[in-house]
């Protein structure tokens, strides 16, 4: 078929501008690729930076994050985070026949165990100073997830114990688990490393804040006004 020449340049024109829509479709992904499924609402100053934490029990990169930047930047400074964690990783999830659920997780099934016991963990304790202390506790040794737990609970006094192990004992400890997997899997961009932590929503640069939580948690506060005072003073080091 034949095209007249104002008609080959008309054609020309659609094409042009469908390439330049999906370079701007394109462009938009990309930018939205640190962003994470949580909307970033910028907060007034003084309000804590939410810091997600999307680990594994067993994991060493895990556990050095939590004793190591999570638990020394709230002991210098807990008015500046909220903490939310997420134990699952890069586990998976299965549903059975018989609608229980099935779980493979990147360390094993001790790993899988020690998940569900933190994933009650965090689900029953109410107190966030508290729930850090029972997280870092038992992130220290998982090998043996419930004598980590029983071990831990005993040391920080812990009342709702009995609540915890009913919970990781039947089928609420599995759902809680399966409810954090749903949220791991939510993350924009995927998960590449664990722990994968999003400070307000963003994942930022990941190697950063796994280096000094501390000092990017500063940097997220004073985007919002002046900086607390704590953050002119002491900072980190991994």
């Amino acid at each position: 078929m034949h095209l007249s020449g104002a008609t080959r340049i008309r054609v020309l024109v659609i094409f042009a501008c469908i390439v330049i829509f999906w370079l701007l479709i394109k462009q938009f992904m990309e930018n939205r690729r640190t962003i994470d499924v949580e909307e970033i609402v910028i907060k007034p100053s003084g309000v804590p930076v939410v810091v997600g934490v999307y680990y594994e029990a067993l994991c060493p990169d895990s556990k050095h994050f939590v004793v190591k930047q999570l638990k020394t930047t709230h002991d210098l400074a807990p008015q500046l985070i909220d903490i939310v964690f997420i134990p699952y990783g890069k586990a998976t999830t299965h549903v059975l026949p018989d609608g229980s659920l099935k779980f493979n997780c990147q360390h094993g099934q001790v790993e899988c165990e020690a998940n569900i016991i933190h994933a009650c963990v965090v689900d029953v304790i109410g107190d966030p100073d508290l729930r850090l202390k029972m997280v870092t506790c038992m992130i220290r040794d998982n090998i043996v997830p419930k004598d980590a737990f029983h071990r831990c609970a005993k040391e920080n006094s812990v009342e709702s114990a009995d609540k915890i192990q009913k919970c990781y004992s039947g089928p609420h400890g599995a759902e809680l688990l399966k409810m954090h997997g749903e949220r791991t899997s939510a993350l924009r961009p995927r998960m590449e490393f664990v722990p994968t932590v999003t400070l307000d929503g963003g994942q930022y640069k990941q190697a950063l804040i796994l280096k000094n939580l501390f000092k990017e948690v500063c940097k997220i506060l004073s985007g919002r006004g002046p900086a607390p005072d704590v953050c002119a003073g002491e900072s980190l080091t991994a």
